[in-house]
Order: C-alpha cells, then structure tokens, then sequence
C-alpha cells in the first residue's frame, strides 16, 4: 500500500505542477518589490555572463585640445585679417581724398579775439592750407599759438571732414608797464603785451617802474604778486583808492612806492611791504594837513611806526648831523612826539 500511496500519475504530476506555479505567481503579484529584486538579480548575472560589444574609436591627427586652440587660432587670426584690410583701405581714402584737405583760410574757424588779431593766427597756421586734416601737428600748433604774447592758452580741434575750429583765451593786462619809456600792458603773470592796433577796449590803470624787459619771467612774476596784493587792500571793502595811483615802483621789494596824484600835485608815498591800506589811509587822512604845514609836497614815508617823513627824498643831510637834518623835516602824526624814526615795518 505505501509504494502506491508513494506514486502519482503524470496528471497528479501535472496538476502539482500547475497548482505550485499559480501560487507562485500569487506570491510574485502579492510582491512587486520581490520581482524588481529579481529582475536586477538577472541583470547583474546578464552582464557578467555576457560579454560586451567594443565600439570602435577613430582618433585624428592632433590631440582635441590642441585643435581647439588651432581653431581659436585661425579664427583670431581671418578676425584681424578683416580688421587690417578695413582699415587699410580706410587710411587710404582717408589721407588721399580729397574731402579731407583744408582748401582755404575758410576752413579754419577762429574764436572771437579782442586782441589776438586774425593774421597772427594765420601766420601760425599758413602752413596747412592745403594739407590733410590728418596731417596737421595739433601739438605743435598749439604750442606755436600760445607763443603769441596775448595769448594765454589755445586748443587746435579737427572737424571732420575738412576743417579745423581754433579757441584762443586771451591774458588779461592788470597794469601798463613802461619797458625802455615805451608804455606797455602786463598781466598778474608779469607777460609783457603790447596794446592792440585798434583796441576794443579802454583800459584805465597805473603805470608800473622799475621793471625791464631783460628780466626773467619768474621776477617780473614775483614783483606783479607784490603788485596785485597792493591793489587788493587798497581796493578792500570798495574803497577803490587803487585809482588814484598814477604810477608804481616795484624796484625795491621792500619798499612799494606809488606816485599819488590830485588836484594840488603828485606826492610819492612810500608804502612799504606790508599794511598798505592802513598806511594810505594815515595818507588820505593827514595829506591836507601837510600841505599846510610844508610850503611844497613832494614825498611822504610811512614805513615808520607812529612817524610820518615828510619830503624824505629831498633831504640831503651832512654828514656831521644827518639827524638834525632829518628831524627838521619829519612831522609825526598828532599826539605822537616828533623825533627821528627808530622802528620801521616792513
């Protein structure tokens, strides 16, 4: 009985078979995650197992980077090749054209001057009548320009496509200067400039001596420093006493001398270096006085404290008593003692 039992039939077999994939598959679809698992479970076995198709691979003659960069190289290089044949050709039509050449005196504009006149410009730019634009040395013009005495500063512009625009700022005379008895105009820089032809322009100023035109520009510069302070203080808080001086000696830095004139005669007042408002006040104030007392007046010195020297530059004392002479012609101001000068300001 138990060998029987033990046996089945192929259906028994077949059946079996059947029922234990169908709970198989049951237990697949219960699980997805189970079958994913396998699923990379026969990948992984597919790739160890069968083995993988070689991709051919063709190299080229240079490396990939160095054909980058030969790339880069020959287009950097077609790059400028255009430029350089642009503006080749540019520069050709450009300095050939004649579209560019300055035909006349018409084609340079020149700004308005009062005393600069138009041929002394021209003089300086006769040469590029004819020229092309691009040629002009604007430096140099401008230079040349500022050469000119009236002349302060200039600049020298291209206008395209023919013409060039001149600026001119011209100096500003501050005096009149007399250089070897010629009456001449100066400026706070101490430039020497002669008067224009047919002024535009009256100017009213003192005469300033002492000076030579074979002096170097930084001295005529330094004594027209001393000369613009002078004029400062005097003109402070609109007193405007600058205007009736009619002349100025800046020979002597220490002692400013200014001519003074009015109705009753001219009087040299010596100022000194310093305080000359103060001191041409004393003058304004007592000038009358003095006439009075001094049958004429000629000088006055004010340099000293507490002291007015009256015609100082027509005393010549002896030499024995140059004190008594000096003190015969001193007269102080009131309330202060009449004596001879013991401290000056400078």
């Amino acid at each position: 009985m138990a060998p029987r039992s033990a046996s089945t039939s192929p259906e028994q077999d077949l059946d079996f078979s059947a029922g234990g994939s169908s709970a198989g598959k049951r237990t697949h679809d219960e699980s997805p995650l189970d079958a994913r698992l396998l699923d990379l479970d026969d990948e992984a076995e597919s790739l160890f197992l069968r083995g993988q198709k070689r991709v051919p691979v063709r190299r080229g003659a240079l490396p990939r980077k160095a054909a980058g960069r030969l790339k880069i190289a020959l287009v950097t290089i077609a790059l400028v090749s255009c430029f350089g044949a642009v503006w080749f050709a540019l520069h050709q039509y450009s300095t050939r054209s004649w579209r560019f050449r300055i035909a006349s005196s018409d084609d340079i504009t020149i700004s308005a001057t009062r005393n600069v006149s138009h041929s002394q410009i021209m003089e300086v730019m006769a040469g590029d009548i004819n020229r092309n634009i691009f040629f002009v040395p604007l430096d140099l013009r401008k230079k040349q320009l500022e050469e000119i005495p009236w002349v302060q500063s200039a600049s020298v512009m291209r206008l395209l496509p023919n013409q060039l625009k001149i600026t001119i700022q011209e100096r500003t005379p501050v005096a009149f200067v007399q250089i070897n008895s010629h009456i001449q105009l100066i400026d706070a820089n101490g430039v020497i400039m002669e008067p224009a032809a047919t002024p535009q322009v009256t100017y009213s100023f003192p005469v300033i001596v002492g000076m030579s035109d074979a002096e170097p520009l930084s001295m005529r510069a330094a004594r027209m420093k001393t000369y613009m302070r002078l004029v400062h203080e005097l003109d402070a808080g609109g007193a405007r006493y600058s205007g009736d001086l009619s002349d100025i000696d800046l020979s002597d830095p220490d002692d400013v001398k200014a001519t003074v004139t009015d109705p009753h005669g001219a009087v040299l007042v010596h100022l000194g270096s310093s305080n000359f408002l103060e001191r041409f006040k004393l003058y304004v104030t007592h000038v009358q006085e003095w006439r009075t007392q001094f049958q004429k007046l000629q000088s006055v010195d004010l340099r000293y404290e507490h002291q007015v020297i009256v015609n100082p530059d027509a005393v010549t004392p002896p030499a024995s008593d140059s004190g008594t002479a000096t003190r015969a012609k001193a007269e102080a101001v009131p309330g202060k003692t009449v004596g001879t000068p013991k401290k000056k300001h400078r």
